[in-house]
């Protein structure tokens, strides 16, 4: 099976491999990345390299990493029909996302966001990608909005089972022809 590896100008997203257990642990276990975004720090090598084999080598998720070196730094994934709560239907995915933290503020997640985008429309061939984040992790919220995600719903008292709390989480999304526009296809 061919793997998808995308590119952008400073980034490679590529298939997660076991050898990425080192890195993924390292900014995986880092108290301030995982529970922002709903789950919680990793514990040890043992369990990194667990959830790298169950969770982040699933189709279309990739180890999002610097040309300059290909280490991983974060994760960037499209959760297919059956792999996301936000949709059931097959021309549509969740986008989700995580980034180290040395490597915020440096624009390396709208980069990574803004290929995805373009994976999911053209590759893929996806209708709509949804994306979400809960209230007070501004990061993720801004990397939307300067991605020209949409408003759709915000939801009150959502289970967070990893880390066993009650949050309020904020839905956008973008369609085809909102993504089409953004690029300039509507002349």
């Amino acid at each position: 099976m061919k793997k998808t590896i995308l590119y952008t100008p400073r980034l490679l997203l590529r298939p997660w491999e076991v050898s990425d257990t080192e890195d993924l642990y390292r900014y995986a276990s880092d108290p301030e990345v995982g529970p922002i975004a709903g789950w919680a720090p990793h514990k040890n090598l043992q369990e990194s390299a667990r959830i790298l084999i169950s969770i982040l080598q699933r189709p279309e998720t990739f180890a999002l990493c610097l040309k300059t070196d290909g280490k991983a730094i974060g994760s960037i994934a499209l959760h297919l029909k059956g792999d996301t709560d936000m949709t059931n239907r097959r021309d549509e995915c969740e986008m989700g996302y995580w980034l180290g933290k040395p490597f915020w503020g440096q624009g390396i997640m709208p980069e990574a966001v803004k290929e995805m985008l373009r994976h999911a429309f053209v590759d893929c061939h996806m209708r709509r990608v949804w994306i979400g984040y809960y209230e007070g992790n501004d990061k993720s919220r801004r990397v939307q909005e300067k991605c020209g995600f949409i408003f759709h719903h915000k939801s009150e008292n959502l289970e967070v089972k990893q880390l066993n709390e009650i949050r309020t989480g904020y839905v956008n999304s973008m369609t085809r022809e909102d993504w089409e526009k953004l690029c300039g296809f509507d002349n």
